[in-house]
C-alpha cells in the first residue's frame, strides 16, 4: 500500500468512527460523517463496496438527517407542544452534553419541559409535551447511531478485506 492510501485509509476510519459519536453528539453530522468515510473507502478500494450498497446507505443517511430535524418537530406538535418545547429540547441536549451521561437523558427532557412552562403551558401538559420530545429524541439517535454503527463496519470490513486479502 502506498503512504497516500495509508493517509486515506485512516481517514476514512477517523470519519467513520467520528460518525458514531456524532449519532450522539447534535453538533456533529454523524451519519453524513460515517458515510464520508464509507465513500472514501469505496473509492480507495474499488470493488470491495458495491454500488448498490452505496445508494442504500447514501438513501438512508438522507433520510435520517432529515427525521432528526422533522420528527422531533411533529412529534412535539403532535404531543400538543409550541415551539418553544422544540426549543427547549435542543437547547437541553447541547447543555446535557455537559453533564454525561445523564444529561443526554434528563438535558432533552427538562429543556422541553421548560421550554413549554416559558410559553405558559399547565405542568400536566409540559410534562407530556416533554416526556414525546423525548421519546422522539430517542428515536432518531437510535436511528443515526445504528446507521453510523453499520457504515462504520462497512468502512473497517472494506480496508480489512483489502489489507489481509
Amino acid at each position: 500500500m502506498t503512504t497516500l492510501t495509508v493517509i486515506l485509509v485512516i481517514v476514512a476510519i477517523l470519519l467513520a468512527l467520528t460518525g458514531i459519536v456524532g449519532a450522539i453528539v447534535p453538533a456533529l453530522p454523524g451519519p453524513p460523517l460515517a458515510f464520508a468515510g464509507l465513500l472514501t473507502t469505496y473509492f480507495v478500494f474499488p470493488g470491495e463496496i458495491s454500488g448498490s450498497t452505496m445508494i442504500v446507505m447514501f438513501t438512508l443517511t438522507v433520510v435520517v438527517s432529515i427525521l432528526d430535524y422533522v420528527a422531533p418537530i411533529i412529534m412535539t406538535k403532535m404531543g400538543g407542544g409550541s415551539k418553544s418545547g422544540v426549543t427547549g429540547t435542543t437547547i437541553g441536549t447541547i447543555v446535557g452534553l455537559f453533564f454525561m451521561p445523564a444529561g443526554i437523558i434528563w438535558g432533552p427532557f427538562l429543556g422541553a419541559l421548560i421550554g413549554e412552562l416559558i410559553h405558559g403551558a399547565s405542568l400536566g401538559k409540559s410534562i407530556k409535551v416533554a416526556f414525546v420530545s423525548f421519546i422522539s429524541f430517542l428515536l432518531t439517535t437510535g436511528f443515526k447511531l445504528i446507521l453510523s454503527i453499520v457504515m462504520t463496519f462497512l468502512t473497517m470490513a472494506a480496508a480489512w478485506s483489502h489489507i489481509t486479502g
